[in-house]
């Protein structure tokens, strides 16, 4: 199945530029579309998918996938999120987490912070958060890392005494 068949209609029955990305066919556990909630429908809640989901309506509540997200254009999404995959061309308020990447197309309006180890940001996006990038061995080799005043180490933080 392709996300052509799913896809917004334009003018002259194309398929606008946020919904021509193809999405893998097959069924169950091969990463086909697998959920979608459709222009004009309202969902409020917990919603976990294992395969590619897509939101054109309106959501509110927590997302969780193994897989792909992705929010059309006429999405609006107000929730945490957790994907392998998210892409984004409608708009959000909360926090994105992908563990492989974040696609902000340039319809996309973010508000929220991003934590993914590869995001990219189409222009004419607007994104308004923090931006965190890398994996767990950055961010552990970060927080390792000691101040250095004057040349020498500088005294302990309130929270290391």
């Amino acid at each position: 199945m392709a996300l052509k068949s799913f896809g917004r209609s334009g003018g002259s029955g194309g398929v606008t530029a946020a919904a021509s990305a193809p999405v893998p066919s097959g069924g169950p556990g091969s990463g086909g579309l697998t959920a979608f909630i459709d222009q004009g429908s309202e969902f409020e809640g917990k919603l976990s998918f294992k395969d590619t989901a897509r939101i054109d309506g309106n959501f509110r509540g927590e997302i969780a996938s193994e897989n792909t997200l992705i929010i059309g254009e006429s999405g609006v999404v107000s929730a945490s999120i957790c994907a392998k995959t998210i892409a984004v061309s409608g708009t959000v308020e909360g926090d994105l987490t992908a563990t492989t990447k974040v696609v902000l197309h340039k319809t996309a309006r973010i508000r929220g912070n991003v934590k993914a180890p590869s995001l990219v940001i189409e222009e004419g996006a607007v994104l308004q958060g923090h931006v965190k990038m890398g994996g767990s061995k950055e961010v552990k080799a970060a927080g390792n890392l000691k101040a250095i005043h004057g040349g020498k180490p500088a005294p302990p933080a309130e929270d290391e005494k």
